[in-house]
């Protein structure tokens, strides 16, 4: 990986269109793949276990959920008392899809104020930033769903089909997330607090999110509350598909699409029209 050691132009004004964020996107490819591997491997550098522990903290955390939420809590996802394992694994879905979520939103409002370099001092495409964190993020979730997959085969000798329809009920989820991700990398640089705001607002949703219980464990007058959350129903669906062996909503999916691709342009226009006032905050 190689950056241009040259001073640009940081008030310049950017594009804000769609067909510019895919443009970039693809001529910066091949870096994006290179800063996302640098990104996952420094997470666990100077470790003896290194990439192993991407493996065993899933592993990890997926056994203390089946004792403390199955066993302590007795809390109920709808799969049966004498399915307490399968309990754990039907929470694990919720937690990655969540995890995925706090993981990039939470660290958006600082992408840029740990970055100042890029900003200053090279050219640099300042809005892979956010996808390289997404795709870091990635990883380590696609990890814990290879983890959730043999837990479920382990428990039950078999695989449902519908679980190639996982990547089409994350990928608006994805676009979704990297949309508030620019907006929040933008808003940091200006409003140092809103990294507090987020943390508490990802904890929030977290349990606004039928993650810990099934929506129709929830009073019919609050449903509504739960299903505004966006995470409820990729949540829902991510179940649907892997643990019930269902179809996804194909129409639900198309409609979240369309609001995720409004939110990621929103949140990339925001992003590119208030960079060129990053280097005098900066």
């Amino acid at each position: 990986m190689s950056l241009v050691s040259t001073t640009t132009n940081p008030h310049a004004a950017q594009p804000t269109s769609l067909v510019a964020l895919a443009k970039s996107l693809w001529r910066n490819r091949q870096l994006i793949i290179q800063m996302t591997k640098r990104e996952v491997v420094g997470r666990y550098k100077g470790s003896v276990m290194g990439l192993a522990w991407s493996f065993f903290n899933p592993v990890f955390m997926l056994v203390i959920y089946t004792f403390v939420f199955s066993v302590v809590f007795r809390a109920r996802l709808g799969v049966g008392e004498e399915s307490k394992p399968l309990f754990a694994i039907t929470l694990f879905v919720g937690l990655i899809v969540h995890g995925l979520f706090a993981d990039i939103v939470n660290g958006a409002p600082r992408l840029i104020l740990s970055n100042v370099n890029y900003v200053k001092k090279v050219v640099f495409p300042l809005e892979i930033l956010p996808v390289i964190t997404m795709s870091a993020a990635l990883f380590h979730s696609i990890v814990s769903l290879c983890v959730l997959i043999m837990a479920f085969v382990i428990l039950n000798g078999f695989l449902h089909w519908t679980l190639v329809f996982i990547p089409l009920v994350l990928l608006p989820f994805i676009i979704l997330t990297l949309g508030f991700a620019w907006m929040l990398a933008a808003l940091g640089v200006f409003l140092r607090d809103i990294g507090q705001v987020i943390g508490m607002a990802t904890t929030v949703m977290m349990f606004l999110a039928p993650v810990f219980y099934s929506v129709t464990a929830v009073p019919e007058r609050f449903r509504p509350f739960i299903m505004a959350n966006p995470l409820t129903f990729i949540i829902e669906q991510a179940r649907e598909v892997l643990i019930w062996g269902h179809l996804p909503n194909l129409i639900g999916l198309g409609i979240y699409t369309v609001a995720a691709i409004v939110v990621a342009w929103a949140g990339y226009a925001l992003f590119q029209k208030t960079r060129k006032g990053f280097a005098d905050v900066l």
